[in-house]
């Protein structure tokens, strides 16, 4: 092997070294370090368990068994996970259309046969803005009242903040009211903002909500909301009470560039110049390369990860890497930044006294995802992470 060709094998190596993708490590090259390293395997996955905390901010998710098998999302939450997932290849942002990137429903812990309903706040994260809060309760068709012909057809629903849960329920702040019919049944959902930010700002002022309902001549009508304290499991037509919330963090998901800035290299001297291009081998800058930087698949099963006790969805997805060689001259296929194209000519014909290292083949455009999961009060949540999926490389 020629000194040309040796020097040209380790610029390769020493590149394929380098050029790793931030966003995954494939499962091969974790196969292989574990292989490599079984004394700290438990330590490995100690840390792996650390960086995935980390990343995906794990807070409130669930430390002991798995969400009982029988647990269900209410359909309302699967509805706007699905309005917010992936539609023909093309992920959606989940703050265009739900304003912030957190949705959390909270089950009734209200007792059975009461018109008291309560909801803990507790796995409310305190760093995140609450944008609006809504209590969702699915209006039954009731009897009829006097005969359908002759009787009323609507009902009047009255909701209250309960100012003491130690008095009489009752006497509370009116929030809102509303009639509604009475021979139909759906979904109704009422703005409890302002009401719920009170909450959050001091849970000692949390007492939950009661829900009166009477008829038209005055009349109180048995109570049409259920809690999920007087159903062995809950059903869509429980109560809810459903915070959107933002937390503040944004990835860089609608940055053009998402490499870091390299450092500017001190000018050499004139005399190395010439030097330089001796040493630059002639056969580097002819060379092909089969395989250009291109995306490529990499699938995230949460199964392995050990998370399918608590995503309900999705099981996984593909997140993409960027894999591939950024050869000099750097071609338009290869969306190189001009950063990137200086930085390929000061490798390849070596006009820094410094180490340049040849462009590394990176995402340049990254998209988010949207989980929906149990915490740890087993409320369901809808959440948004950024710069999840590599939508496309280039040579940076």
């Amino acid at each position: 092997m020629t000194t040309g060709a040796l020097r040209l094998w380790i610029c390769v190596l020493a590149l394929q070294l380098r050029c790793v993708s931030p966003l995954a490590i494939p499962r091969s090259d974790r196969e292989a370090a574990g292989r490599r390293d079984v004394d700290g395997s438990d330590a490995t996955k100690t840390e792996v368990s650390e960086k995935l905390d980390a990343l995906f901010h794990l807070r409130d998710l669930p430390r002991g068994p798995a969400v009982a098998p029988h647990k269900k999302a209410p359909q309302f939450m699967l509805d706007l996970f699905n309005a917010v997932s992936v539609s023909d290849g093309i992920p959606k942002s989940q703050k265009d259309i739900l304003e912030g990137n957190i949705v959390r429903s909270f089950e009734d812990k209200g007792h059975a046969g009461e018109r008291f309903h309560f909801f803990n706040l507790s796995s409310f994260g305190r760093e995140e803005r609450m944008i609006k809060a809504e209590f969702r309760w699915f209006r039954k068709k009731q009897k009829f009242y006097l005969g359908k012909s002759f009787g009323p057809h609507f009902y009047k629903v009255d909701l209250y903040e309960v100012l003491d849960s130690r008095v009489k329920p009752w006497r509370g702040n009116l929030i809102t009211s509303r009639l509604v019919p009475l021979y139909t049944q759906g979904w109704e959902v009422f703005n409890v903002t302002q009401t719920v930010s009170k909450w959050i700002r001091n849970s000692q002022e949390n007492n939950g909500v009661l829900v009166v309902t009477t008829l038209p001549s005055g009349n109180w009508m048995e109570s049409v909301v259920s809690s999920s304290k007087q159903n062995r499991e809950p059903t869509d037509t429980n109560s809810y009470l459903v915070i959107f919330s933002d937390d503040g963090r944004t990835g860089a998901s609608n940055q053009s560039y998402l490499g870091q800035a390299q450092p500017a290299a001190a000018a050499p001297e004139r005399h190395d110049h010439r030097s330089r291009r001796r040493r630059a081998s002639p056969g580097f800058l002819s060379q092909g390369h089969s395989q250009p930087c291109q995306r490529v698949p990499l699938f995230v099963d949460f199964e392995e990860i050990g998370w399918s006790g608590w995503i309900i969805s999705p099981r996984g997805y593909n997140a993409y890497h960027c894999k591939g060689s950024c050869p000099f001259p750097l071609g338009g296929s290869l969306r190189a930044t001009n950063h990137a194209t200086v930085r390929s000519i000061m490798h390849a014909l070596k006009l820094s006294s410094d180490e340049v290292g040849a462009p590394c083949c990176v995402p340049d455009r990254l998209q988010s995802i949207s989980l929906l999961y149990f915490d740890d009060e087993e409320n369901v949540v809808l959440k948004q992470y950024d710069d999840m999926v590599a939508l496309s490389c280039g040579c940076h």
